[in-house]
């Protein structure tokens, strides 16, 4: 939208309601879903056929929480529906377009964020970034808003201020998250907000759980850059050294500054090392080449703990007990290990100078899910 000032008139469209296509068969998607996944997916299309006001979908990071939307986006689009995929990140909705359209090839869509190619807005299928909803009104009879509980979202009233304003009076608000913030929580548990669990990933393996790894010199290491002792400590030691090697840091200037301790040290096992962050210009470029396994150790601050799969890494938390990262963030950065079928396990590592709450009880909700999942 650029720069708006309150001198400046705003407009929407107050003319005939258009009609959408009604497709007959728009699912070009012939996969399997898991029994928890179907189970969900049953669900979603229920709540959309008797037009529910809300529905919750909890699932586990990695279950294949865009598998199960499909069937529900099917009947939305037979029932000539227009549909709103809404995220708070721009990664992932650069992820999920390539996916959804895989999905349903003949119809067209279109992917909203800040510098995407695609401007005007005017598919039966949008996905976008919340803040984009700001251009819509009264729009949307299916909003599904992925990560609810995601930063920037939960944090700024302007974005479900959007996401409402560009709802229809009679929609359905799908939500999906693997860790919803109390709100909601408390809705479930009041039984005024209907929901679904997923406690399974689809490869039906249970979630890494995190180690704890204390390092008492950690502060004054990360101070001066260096590469903390007690994480080349593992690293000689991990279980299995083909993996790649993601590592999350609390800010930008030590994911810059840290990479070059990293490369300096002829003890890593690594080629190629490299850094990534929201202000990086070649962050796309960089997320692809860590995915085709171009890059062996990626170090990246919080803009990589969601919306995105890697088939077979380690993680790796450099000051776990940084406030940047509370209980969601953990949860979410331990579910990018493991996520392959090919390679379900993975470890996860948070390395700290002192156990903190959001630590103890991201492990704790990673072993409650896998003990809702069927785990010991």
């Amino acid at each position: 939208m650029g720069r708006v000032m309150e001198c400046e008139s705003l407009y929407y469209y107050a003319g005939i309601a258009p009609d959408w296509t009604s497709y007959e068969s728009p699912l070009t998607w012939n996969g399997e879903l898991t029994p928890y996944q179907k189970e969900a997916s049953h669900q979603l299309v229920q709540a959309i056929q008797e037009s529910w006001k809300e529905f919750l979908i909890w699932a586990v990071c990695g279950a294949g929480k865009t598998e199960m939307l499909f069937q529900g986006i099917e009947l939305g689009l037979k029932l000539g529906k227009r549909i709103c995929i809404a995220t708070p990140r721009a990664d992932v909705v650069r992820e999920l377009k390539p996916r959804i359209q895989q999905a349903f090839q003949d119809v067209p869509i279109q992917a909203l964020y800040g510098g995407s190619e695609e401007k005007e807005g005017s598919s039966q299928i949008i996905i976008a970034t919340t803040h984009q909803l700001l251009r819509f009104y009264k729009s949307f009879d299916i909003m599904i808003i992925d990560e609810i509980d995601a930063f920037p979202y939960h944090k700024d009233a302007t974005l479900p201020f959007a996401v409402n304003r560009a709802k229809k009076t009679n929609s359905t608000t799908i939500y999906l998250t693997a860790t919803p913030r109390k709100e909601h929580r408390l809705q479930i548990a009041l039984k005024q907000l209907a929901h679904t669990y997923v406690p399974v990933r689809y490869h039906g393996k249970p979630l890494p759980v995190p180690q704890l790894k204390m390092s008492f010199s950690l502060k004054k290491e990360l101070k001066w850059y260096n590469v903390p002792k007690a994480f080349l400590q593992w690293l000689r030691n991990r279980d299995n050294d083909k993996r790649q090697l993601l590592i999350f840091v609390p800010s930008i200037l030590l994911a810059e500054n840290i990479v070059s301790s990293l490369k300096k040290d002829s003890t890593i096992p690594f080629q190629v090392i490299d850094s990534v962050h929201s202000e990086d210009e070649q962050r796309m470029d960089k997320i692809e080449k860590f995915r085709r396994r171009e890059i062996d150790l990626l170090v990246t601050t919080t803009i990589l703990e969601r919306g995105v799969t890697f088939p077979s890494v380690d993680v790796v938390v450099l000051d776990a007990g940084h406030s940047v990262f509370d209980e969601a963030a953990l949860i979410q950065i331990a579910g990018r290990a493991g996520r392959s079928a090919d390679d379900p396990t993975g470890e996860v590592i948070f390395l700290h100078d002192g156990k903190t709450d959001a630590m103890v009880k991201a492990i704790h909700s990673i072993k409650l899910m896998n003990k809702k999942g069927g785990f010991k």
